[in-house]
């Protein structure tokens, strides 16, 4: 050492956590002034820039304290002692929960994870409990009995930065949906939280309406119009609300001093969201990646079943397994891929860090990525042990009580596409190919070429939704290449082995999509019915222009049928 106590330590670590809160706070505060001027270039780099800004200070706090030390070694004694100091310094800190997490990661990384003791740091929290449900710190409220102008009254101090076309009418046109309910329920109060939540193209607000019985929750997402802001939506089903806070969106931008309240607060409003996903909705994915570590350990404590290869295809570039009793896959980079897949490792993890940076348009998955994941090697089959072996040997380190991968994502369990149309009834099946080809054609517009697009590759959600999940072969639409498959000249061409016409690395033939996914007749019609124009190289050259002019398209992460007239 080169005299660092460890208050010293604490104090430094410390420091380099306010100094992100700030900048993170910083970007967040500036997406108001973003969606005023309707810049979505620049919201969309200003999501990219926040999710990298913490692994951007990480390192520096990093390359710091390696300097400070003479040699980074685990002393049990010294980090102890420096939690001890940090803990004592988080007393009353607004952001407790979030600087133990920075102090983890810094001691992960100083130690490439390992040590990970509860001694060392916050396997488990030594924060407060969570806060309890405050709405009172957090909103603004009127009396249902004020009607429409009540509601006028609470959104038009939210300044937006940009006049609505006319608040008035749109609060009609929000009372009208909302009265029913108001009788049913025998609802008296309206609750918005102050805080503006941004993503994309929309603001939204969040509340409740409070009756004597409990409460409805509420969402009025805000939209530009031609001649100003207006009310888009309104939200009153948890089902609805849980799709807006979903896995498979970009985060928030909101701001919040005391992120546990919020969270709380929206605890109650989908209580069947974990508190990991609603930390990572609102922009805190390093903080809910912490949550859900507890949240395995904990399940691992009240669960006995085994760790088994998951169900489906299996991939060439993934071995993928799960817990059954836990609504988790974890993938892991195999050390060699099946042939005609040719990326490296590296390779493969750039493509999920760019979906972890890129607008997902609710169709792709979110992930969380782990270095030297620790699993009760009890709990592993032996099917899938052998398979780790066999096709991941370098991530492994195996012992008579553990089984250590080296680098793995976890992500959200769903049905795969392929399993869900073999047991799908026709309206599911109809529904499924429908949202198949819708997935593709919004990722297509946010600037993402699936690549490898055979059903297996895609999930169903519990809310009948396609998502997107194998991320190896993704590309930017505008790297691509759309081609028409050229006439053959002869004959002979047409039924040669090997193409008649050159093919490059980026060349892509829409029209080749049909002859691998549309084997069976009845998603064949389906798909023709919905999605024909997928087939047609123009189709895809059309939407490649609108992405070079700067065309952001319109995202909706709601029903049609909660939208207002």
């Amino acid at each position: 050492m080169t005299g660092c106590s460890p208050t010293q330590l604490a104090y430094r670590i410390l420091a380099g956590f306010d100094k992100h809160y700030r900048l993170y706070t910083r970007i967040t505060l500036e997406a108001k002034d973003r969606f005023a001027r309707a810049d979505w270039p620049a919201v969309q780099a200003a999501q990219k820039a926040r999710v990298r800004l913490y692994g951007e200070l990480l390192n520096d706090q990093v390359r710091l304290m390696i300097q400070q030390l003479d040699k980074p070694v685990i002393s049990t004694e010294l980090w102890r002692q420096t939690k001890q100091a940090y803990s004592a310094l988080l007393q009353g800190h607004p952001q407790a929960e979030l600087a133990e997490t920075f102090f983890n990661s810094v001691f992960s990384r100083l130690f490439r994870h390992r040590g990970l003791s509860n001694q060392h740091l916050y396997l488990h929290t030594d924060a407060p409990p969570r806060p309890a449900f405050a709405p009172e710190k957090l909103c603004r409220v009127a009396a249902l009995d004020d009607g429409p102008e009540g509601l006028v009254r609470l959104i038009l101090p939210s300044r937006f930065g940009r006049p609505f076309s006319d608040i008035e009418q749109d609060a009609q046109k929000v009372w009208q949906r909302l009265q029913p309910l108001i009788a049913e329920h025998q609802l008296h109060t309206l609750e918005l939280v102050t805080s503006i939540f941004y993503r994309n193209k929309g603001a939204y607000l969040v509340g409740r309406l409070v009756g004597q019985q409990g409460f409805l929750p509420l969402v009025l997402p805000i939209r530009h119009g031609p001649d100003g802001l207006y009310i888009d939506a309104v939200l009153t089903e948890e089902d609805d609300l849980s799709v807006v806070f979903s896995f498979t969106r970009s985060y928030f931008m909101v701001t919040v001093d005391r992120p546990s309240l919020l969270v709380s607060y929206l605890k109650q409003l989908l209580p069947n969201k974990s508190w990991a996903e609603l930390y990572t909705a609102i922009g805190f994915q390093k903080h809910g990646k912490t949550e859900f570590y507890r949240r395995f350990l904990h399940h691992l404590d009240r669960s006995d079943d085994q760790f088994v290869i998951a169900p489906g295809i299996k991939g060439m570039v993934m071995s993928v397994f799960t817990l059954p009793s836990m609504d988790t896959v974890f993938k892991v980079i195999k050390d060699r891929f099946t042939p005609p897949k040719e990326m490296t490792k590296e390779e493969v993890k750039q493509k999920y860090e760019l979906v972890k940076q890129h607008d997902r348009v609710g169709r792709m998955a979110d992930t969380h990525e782990f270095a030297n994941f620790v699993f009760p090697r009890e709990r592993f089959s032996e099917e899938l042990l052998e398979e780790l072996q066999k096709v991941a040997p370098s991530e492994l380190e195996i012992d008579d009580e553990q089984v250590v991968i080296r680098h793995l994502y976890a992500e959200r369990k769903m049905i795969p596409l392929n399993l869900y149309l073999e047991q799908a009834d026709p309206p599911q099946l109809a529904h499924a190919i429908y949202e198949y080809g819708l997935a593709i054609k919004q990722l297509a517009t946010a600037n993402i070429f699936p690549g490898d697009m055979l059903f297996k590759n895609f999930g169903v959600t519990r809310h009948g939704r396609v998502v997107f999940y194998d991320y190896d072969e993704i590309s930017y639409m505008t790297e691509c290449n759309f081609r028409a498959i050229p006439k053959p000249r002869t004959p002979e061409d047409e039924w040669a082995a090997e193409p008649w016409y050159s093919v490059a690395p980026m060349d892509v033939f829409p029209e080749e999509f049909g002859y691998f996914l549309l084997g069976k007749k009845e998603v064949k019609a389906l798909f023709m019915e919905n999605h024909q124009d997928l087939l047609d190289p123009a189709y895809w050259q059309g939407l490649q222009e609108g992405i070079r002019q700067q065309r952001i398209p319109d995202f909706y992460p709601y029903r049609q049928a909660c939208r207002l007239p």
